[in-house]
């Protein structure tokens, strides 16, 4: 039996952002860690490292988060491994946001001017030193409006969490659209909740760009 889309059905749809947001906040936390490793592979002395790292990169950025988070929940059950929505999503998504955010944060490493490396070896600096005490810190002010214009991103991408049933902002949406059957209304709203979410992040990208841009000119 269709019911009419009312107020109920309206606030399933906005509770389901926690899950969005939840969901978001452990795939870039994750994804962060591992991006800062793929980073300093990437720039490593050692080449199987740079490697490894490069290969990893190629692999997740070369394939749909689609079929990531279909070989992580279905991939695992084929070992007898069980393991729910929740988890294999944020999974896939923080594989996912290493490779993307380890590239991003090489580029931010790479970007910093050659003479402050050089200035390190000739005071006779380690990598490990060089790293955290002069190219890091650089690299981390160039490398926010980048990483926040990439949370965007993110957030999207986690609505393809509920092809594997995960209920979070889309899946929601579908639930409610089943038992009402009012499209416009349904998407209207999740597409709004998303708009909501996404937009004050792609502002504070964009400002933080023209901010550093400001800032190297000066």
């Amino acid at each position: 039996m269709i019911r009419p889309f009312g107020i109920d059905e309206a606030l399933f749809i906005i509770l389901a952002v926690r899950w969005t947001i939840a969901l978001s906040l452990v795939a870039f936390a994750g994804g962060a860690l591992g991006g800062l490793l793929i980073a300093l592979a990437r720039v490593a002395e050692a080449r199987p490292l740079r490697y490894a790292a490069l290969g990893f990169i190629r692999l997740f950025q070369g394939t749909p988060l689609l079929m990531q988070l279909f070989l992580v929940y279905f991939g695992l059950s084929i070992f007898g491994v069980g393991i729910n929505p929740w988890i294999a999503a944020a999974i896939a998504l923080t594989l996912h946001a290493s490779a993307f955010l380890g590239e991003i944060w090489r580029g931010c490493i790479q970007a910093v001017p050659p003479g402050q490396t050089e200035a390190a070896w000739a005071l006779g600096l380690g990598y490990r030193d060089r790293m955290t005490s002069i190219v890091l810190p650089q690299a981390a002010r160039i490398a926010v409006a980048p990483t926040v214009g990439f949370s965007v991103q993110l957030i999207k991408g986690t609505s393809l969490a509920s092809i594997i049933g995960f209920v979070e902002l889309t899946r929601s949406g579908q639930i409610i659209n089943n038992a009402t059957f009012a499209p416009f209304y349904v998407f209207g709203l999740v597409a709004v909740m998303y708009f909501v979410l996404c937009w004050p992040l792609s502002l504070l990208a964009r400002r933080m760009e023209r901010r550093f841009a400001v800032a190297t000119r000066r």
